[in-house]
């Protein structure tokens, strides 16, 4: 077998295929670390090159917003209180017409027994009326009857 002998250390060839991984894993672990400290390094080089962006425009365009919304909150305020002022008048007035169309009920009611007492009234008075002048024209009739018979038997007393 193969031996390598360094500074008076003889290494065989089974220790070699030992030492040659470690040395390629070691050699790979301190690229990967430099490579690492590499990125770290220009990450940091970036971030302290950072300059935030200007967002002025946009705290200019939110307050408008807000401005808006608080314009349009107070605008709706006094839409809503004069849509609660109608619904108040809508209210009062549903609650007059009520009390009109009672009142009216009332008196349509209250004309209604008058004109039917009347019509009794105009009723009775009308057949005590017919009645009265039924009797007066049966008395008249009695006297025109009379009349005639006294005057057709003593025509001539009739003319004096």
């Amino acid at each position: 077998m193969a031996e390598v002998e360094y500074k008076g250390i003889k290494v065989g060839g089974s220790k070699l295929l030992l030492i040659v991984p470690l040395l390629g894993t070691i050699i790979g672990g301190l690229w990967g670390g430099m490579e690492v400290y590499q990125r770290y390094v220009s990450m940091e080089k970036k971030i302290n090159s950072f300059v935030s962006p200007d967002l002025s425009g946009f705290d200019k365009r939110i307050d408008l917003v807000q401005q808006e919304v608080t314009m349009l909150q107070g605008e709706l305020s006094m839409i809503l209180e004069e849509v609660q002022l109608v619904a108040d008048v809508a209210k009062e007035l549903k609650n007059d017409l009520k009390g009109d169309v009672r009142r009216i009920e009332s008196i349509v009611e209250d004309v209604e027994t008058r004109v039917k007492e009347d019509s009794r009234t105009n009723e009775k008075d009308l057949k005590d009326t017919i009645k009265t002048i039924e009797e007066d024209m049966i008395k008249l009739e009695e006297k025109i009857t009379d009349i005639i018979q006294k005057t057709l038997a003593n025509p001539l007393a009739g003319m004096k």
